[in-house]
């Protein structure tokens, strides 16, 4: 049997308005490439019709859908975990569900596979997002790119196209926290960026609040870099040298012109400046501690309620016939018992 050529993963979350304009557009796009394919969707535990409307999209198409169903709600991440962990292509794309990303240009990230690059992010051409995204977009592209040497223009897009190899890997890790772009950059050997177009939501609105996203970076700067740890303990130093040069300071002069009265509240500023300092530091730390408890715990990361799929024929493995040893026939001739 031969392995398929494209997985398309698509991660799904309360879109029941969107998903039939979704299919009415990525089928067609993926039977275009001429290529075997398979479309995976996982039911992220929506809450409205969307499980219901995934198992009526695998029953008209169950040659090349499948649908797995979670439990609950675990993530976008997790629900492209599970659909890397159950996909059969040897090229895996991952694709939202709000058609923000137009499922017409897999084209342009296979093509650019086919140059000999093993991970191909994408870049939306003209975003159609509120301007505080765009400047939350910037701003933590800028920072993550600093502290972990990872380089995404755009981060946010989750349009990708994979290796097998990196899928591979990725399934190997089994992290419970974990930024599935950044993660898959430090495994790929010749990454590459295209660039693609972005659209208005079709329907629904954005999963991601301003507090998902700072989750988000979170995981991204923790998940893969010591640095701001370092940068703490660092400013932590600068601090401690600026105290003791402030208290030399201060000591001279009540040598040289007498105790001074004034100054209480500059020294209210720097106090609540230290806290605050401490209060982060403190943060930070529980931050990088309550994941090793998360990944020490051996957790399940999500949990199946079912998968549809039709059941792959394996070809019957071909067994050699037993020899039969045959007992020689001169083992009596001289008749010995």
């Amino acid at each position: 049997m031969t392995a398929l050529q494209l997985s398309v993963v698509i991660p799904v979350y309360n879109e029941e308005q969107g998903l039939q304009a979704l299919f009415d557009r990525l089928y067609p796009a993926l039977d275009k490439l001429a290529i075997s394919y398979e479309v995976i969707f996982v039911n992220d535990g929506s809450r409205d019709r969307s499980a219901a409307i995934l198992r009526e999209q695998y029953q008209a198409r169950p040659d090349v859908t499948r649908v797995i169903l979670f439990s609950g709600n675990f993530g976008q991440h997790m629900a492209i975990m599970a659909g890397f962990e159950h996909c059969r292509g040897q090229r895996i794309v991952t694709l939202d569900a709000d058609l923000q990303n137009p499922p017409e240009d897999t084209g342009l990230l296979l093509a650019k596979m086919d140059e000999g690059y093993d991970y191909v992010g994408s870049i939306r051409r003209q975003r159609n997002d509120s301007w505080w995204r765009h400047v939350a977009s910037r701003a933590m592209n800028g920072l993550r790119e600093r502290i972990t040497r990872i380089k995404m223009t755009d981060q946010g897009c989750m349009f990708r196209a994979y290796d097998r190899h990196i899928i591979d890997a990725i399934n190997d890790c089994k992290e419970v926290s974990t930024f599935i772009p950044a993660l898959a950059y430090t495994f790929a050997r010749n990454p590459a960026e295209v660039v693609v177009g972005h659209e208005e939501r079709a329907a629904g609105e954005s999963k991601y609040s301003m507090y998902s996203l700072i989750r988000l970076n979170f995981d991204l700067m923790t998940s893969f870099s010591l640095v701001p740890l370092q940068w703490f303990s660092m400013t932590g130093m600068l601090i401690a040298l600026g105290s003791a040069g402030f208290f030399i300071l201060l000591v001279l002069r009540r040598l040289i012109i007498g105790p001074e009265a004034e100054g209480l509240f500059t020294l209210f500023a720097l106090m609540f400046f230290l806290i605050g300092m401490a209060l982060f530091g403190i943060g930070l730390l529980g931050e990088y501690i309550g994941r090793i408890y998360q990944q020490v715990r051996h957790r399940p990361r999500y949990l199946l309620e079912a998968v549809l799929e039709q059941q792959v024929a394996e070809k019957p493995k071909r067994t050699r016939k037993p020899k039969v040893a045959e007992a020689p026939t001169d083992l009596f001739a001289d008749g010995e018992e």
